[in-house]
């Protein structure tokens, strides 16, 4: 595990090197080049939302799982289960609202 996080941490320092070679000014984008950050976005925001579902499905499944089990503890555990929801919801929410102002 050692030599893992060793090896990682050099690739993300060799990495962080690299950066400044990508920082020239240049001219801007050929008109009709592809714009790379609406397309990168699209996958961006598709990846969050294929992920914030299958996380709120894993949240609805343990809920009812634990209703199931315990049928007092219904109103604690509903009030967990929408504020969960509606945490994973707003990383959706934060990933678009970034999009939208990158590519805007």
């Amino acid at each position: 595990m050692r030599k893992i996080t060793m090896v990682f941490f050099a690739l993300l320092a060799i990495a962080m090197m690299a950066l400044p070679a990508y920082a020239q000014g240049g001219s801007a984008a050929a008109p009709g080049g592809a714009n790379w950050v609406a397309i990168a976005s699209g996958f961006g925001i598709a990846i969050a939302a294929g992920l914030a579902g299958l996380g709120q499905g894993r949240v609805g499944a343990a809920a009812c799982e634990a209703m199931a089990r315990n049928p007092a503890a219904r109103p604690a555990i509903q009030l967990a289960l929408i504020l969960g929801l509606a945490f994973i919801e707003s990383l959706v929410l934060f990933t678009l609202v970034i999009i939208f102002a990158k590519v805007v």
